[in-house]
């Protein structure tokens, strides 16, 4: 079903329009580079957009320029609604950002489009809501063409139908979707609070148990490490080199952009490693392979440490539960096999995720880009770690499992009432603006 036809069933006296009969749009051509016989300009970006309800010129936007005929064409005013033009993901089409501020420099990016309502017919913000609720954004996904990155033509921003009330209603639902939209917004954050506490809690009791034991009372020694501190005294500090079986790195099949299926083989992404976790869905499907590249598959035990990344995700660890004879090792994941009989590749994966050992990550973390960082086979294998005797390993793996049951737990509990209340929300503004809730009580 195409969104216009969710439209069918308006209020008396709404209309159904196109969006082109009360409002000018243009798609912008401004890139992100700075040239010198250009005019300096603060530039509002796809992320701008992306991550944000509301863009103005007091954000920490990136500098930039532009010529004179490109700002006065692409220059943003408050009441414009700004829309991702360009993604990877259909469904990423179209997310609006309502425009709050003005500045003579503060200019529509690249990868966006910009909606100008005529201020006779069409309120800004009821537009940025109508663009945010099912029915309209349902059409600009659809008209989206592309393979692996998806565009939304220029003439299907105009040809969207909108549903359209007088004015005074137009203003009167803007104003109530801000106070209603604002209450759930609270709440959200309140959850996103929640889980980001539980992660603080979760790294807390690894780094603890993992650098301390399971004894409170054990006596202590320094560990000979600063960034380290001081170990159970009967615990030693070993070069991961000294308890490695074999470090290797996989290989860059072509693959798909979607999870390979049951039967399918798949190479893992790096989404797939973190913070410990091992997310075996985080795969793309191959679409060919050989005998060489299957010796690749994963195994059970496996410590998996990413190679490149952000200096804040760089060799980000996770190790695999089971055997994945239909998972691959990416080029830019590390495999480590441990010998079992000095370390628990659990442990070791536990570990590598603690600040403490991010301490001597990031000093080797190196890059030509502030962006991008790697580290090496050499770098990995120079790492230190703390080393338990084997059956302490044991028990340390054993309740760091136990807690992270319940950890997980309580991280699906409250994942799943934010769900809703961002359901709430999208179901809230797809009413509101589609005429199914009273006006009186918007305004009442």
């Amino acid at each position: 079903m195409n969104g216009a036809d969710l439209l069918a069933s308006l209020p008396k006296g709404w209309r159904r329009v196109p969006l082109k009969t009360t409002s000018d749009f243009a798609v912008s051509n401004v890139d992100k580079h700075s040239f010198d016989d250009e005019l300096p300009v603060r530039l509002c970006n796809y992320t701008d957009v992306y991550k944000n309800d509301r863009v103005s010129p007091e954000m920490n936007l990136m500098a930039a320029t532009a010529t004179p005929q490109e700002i006065e064409r692409f220059h943003l005013e408050v009441g414009d609604v700004v829309i991702t033009k360009d993604s990877e993901s259909w469904n990423d089409i179209a997310i609006p950002a309502y425009v709050e501020g003005v500045a003579d420099d503060f200019v529509c990016g690249y990868h966006l489009a910009f909606i100008r309502p005529r201020k006779d017919v069409l309120e800004g913000r009821f537009l940025f809501r109508c663009l945010q609720s099912r029915p309209v954004a349902l059409q600009l996904e659809l008209e989206a063409t592309g393979v692996t990155r998806y565009g939304l033509p220029k003439d299907a921003i105009g040809l969207a139908v909108l549903p359209l009330p007088p004015l005074s209603t137009q203003r009167s639902i803007a104003n109530y979707l801000d106070r209603e939209t604002a209450r759930i917004d609270g709440l959200i954050a309140e959850k996103e609070r929640m889980l980001a506490l539980l992660e603080e809690k979760r790294a807390a009791l690894i780094s603890r148990v993992v650098t301390r034991g399971l004894d409170p009372n054990a006596p202590l020694k320094p560990s000979g490490q600063e960034w380290l501190g001081e170990i159970p005294a009967h615990w030693e500090v070993c070069r991961i080199k000294f308890v490695t079986a074999w470090l290797d790195q996989g290989s860059s099949p072509i693959a798909a952009n979607t999870p390979a299926g049951p039967e399918e083989l798949g190479v893992l992404k790096l989404s797939a490693v973190s913070k410990g976790r091992f997310k075996r869905q985080e795969n793309k499907a191959l679409r060919g392979t050989d005998e060489e590249e299957q010796l690749l598959a994963l195994r059970k035990g496996d410590v998996l440490i990413t190679r490149g990344n952000t200096p804040e995700l760089v060799a980000d660890v996770a190790c695999v539960p089971d055997d994945e004879p239909n998972l691959l090792l990416p080029d830019l994941i590390y495999r480590l096999r441990v010998q079992e009989k000095k370390v628990l590749p659990s442990y070791l994966t536990s570990f590598l995720t603690t600040a403490a050992a991010r301490i001597q990550i990031r000093r080797d973390a190196r890059g030509s880009s502030g962006s991008m960082v790697k580290v090496s086979q050499g770098h990995v294998l120079d790492w230190l770690t703390p080393l338990p005797p084997l059956s302490e390993q044991t028990e340390i793996v054993d309740y760091l499992e136990r807690a992270e049951e319940r950890f997980q737990s309580l991280t699906r509990e409250v994942s799943s009432s934010l769900s809703l209340l961002s359901e709430r929300r999208a179901a809230l503004i797809t009413a509101a603006v589609t005429g199914q809730i009273p006006l009186e009580e918007m305004t009442g």
